[in-house]
């Protein structure tokens, strides 16, 4: 009869690098619902587009490190539903949607529906991206994605809390800029992704142009970022709906 192994046997480790930057927009994104349950409404601003920065970061550690894994693809995903689907929803909640009680008990609950809207929009649209990876042209995403919703959600509370609007006084637009963030997110309307080609060993690559809107938004950044970001997202969320018109126009015409 055979003796058991005295050495205990080690489960299969994780990669440090890359789990470390998105654990730290994971900690962007709690320390922004902190935050604005507080009424720290510019920090809890500030920590989502921290988010989406690391967001953005640890995917190409770990493709520059060769540290891609399963379970960082997942824990990834997870991470980006507490900071680009409840962190915003909570901090568009706390700043203007609670006060649609102030208009009546049934306003009341549209307000916080508006928001959990919002948020399951955001599931929906990361479990429909991470079933699509590997099928869907790299060039484009299929609807809004998440961090450019947040990030026109966090710059919109931003921009009017630094402009002394109230959200008390902005409900009602509060609650259509977060309906139509979740609506655009589960749409099939295509966004560009800005990766490049997306086949080929070049595919990283974009045009030159894209450089030079680079540098001109980080200087705008520098001198008002609550107002450049707003019009860059806004600008982004408004490229989609546009282009697919200009398909159906362009289609339209085509068969007439």
């Amino acid at each position: 009869m055979s003796q058991p192994d005295p050495t205990p046997r080690r489960g299969r480790g994780i990669y440090l690098l890359p789990n470390l930057f998105t654990t730290g927009g994971l900690f962007a994104g709690f320390f922004a619902i902190i935050a604005a349950s507080q009424g720290r409404f510019s920090a809890a601003c500030i920590a989502i587009f921290v988010a989406a920065v690391l967001d953005g970061i640890d995917g190409r550690v770990a493709r520059l490190t060769n540290t891609q894994s399963e379970f960082g693809v997942q824990y990834d995903s997870l991470a980006d539903l507490i900071s680009f689907g409840l962190a915003p929803s909570l901090v568009m909640y706390h700043w203007s949607l609670m006060a649609m009680r102030l208009d009546g008990t049934t306003l009341g609950k549209i307000g916080w529906l508006g928001a959990f809207l919002y948020a399951a929009c955001a599931a929906l649209r990361l479990a429909r991206f991470n079933s699509q990876v590997a099928t869907v042209d790299k060039r484009y995403f299929v609807g809004l994605a998440s961090p450019a919703a947040a990030g026109l959600m966090a710059s919109f509370v931003w921009t009017c809390h630094e402009l002394d609007f109230t959200g008390d006084a902005l409900r009602y637009v509060a609650l259509a800029v977060t309906v139509t963030c979740g609506l655009l997110m589960v749409s099939r309307i295509r966004y560009t992704s800005f990766k490049g080609s997306g086949t080929g060993p070049k595919s990283d690559r974009v045009p030159f142009v894209a450089l030079v809107v680079a540098v001109g938004l980080l200087i705008a950044m520098w001198v008002d970022p609550p107002k450049t970001l707003l019009i860059a997202a806004v600008l982004y969320a408004l490229s989609g709906p546009t282009l697919w018109l200009w398909r159906r126009r362009g289609g339209a015409e085509a068969t007439s």
